[in-house]
């Protein structure tokens, strides 16, 4: 038997900016054990793929999120941007929730709100 979980748009929005967040936060002590106390390169070769590979989920979490919310250009951009600077994914999702950008329009309106989540057979 299939079952189905539901998620949340929003939900994986700020999971993917967490998780972007996590991987730098390791990277860069990685680099730290690397570069400053000229230790060990494993930090760097065990973080780097992972953080690449969470900063790319990101990045197509950013445009299913414009698609979802309906984001403009501007806003989808700097989405986009806010993975390159350490941290500042987490920055971006404070923010976006701040300003009302993690939620549906519908839902925004107090309409009925269509059921967007992604379902995700296990």
């Amino acid at each position: 038997m299939d079952s189905l979980i539901k998620l949340d748009p929003r939900t994986v929005f700020r999971t993917a900016a967490i998780a972007e967040a996590v991987s730098w936060a390791g990277l860069l002590v990685g680099m730290y054990f690397k570069w400053v106390v000229q230790s060990t390169e494993v930090g760097v070769k065990i973080f780097g793929p992972i953080h690449g590979i969470i900063v790319l989920a990101y990045v197509l979490t950013v445009l299913y999120a414009r698609g979802v919310f309906r984001w403009n250009i501007r806003t989808s951009l700097l989405a986009a941007r806010a993975s390159v600077p350490p941290f500042a994914t987490l920055v971006f999702e404070i923010s976006a929730d701040r300003r009302g950008l993690l939620a549906t329009p519908e839902a925004a309106s107090g309409e009925a709100v269509p059921d967007e989540s992604v379902s995700v057979a296990s």
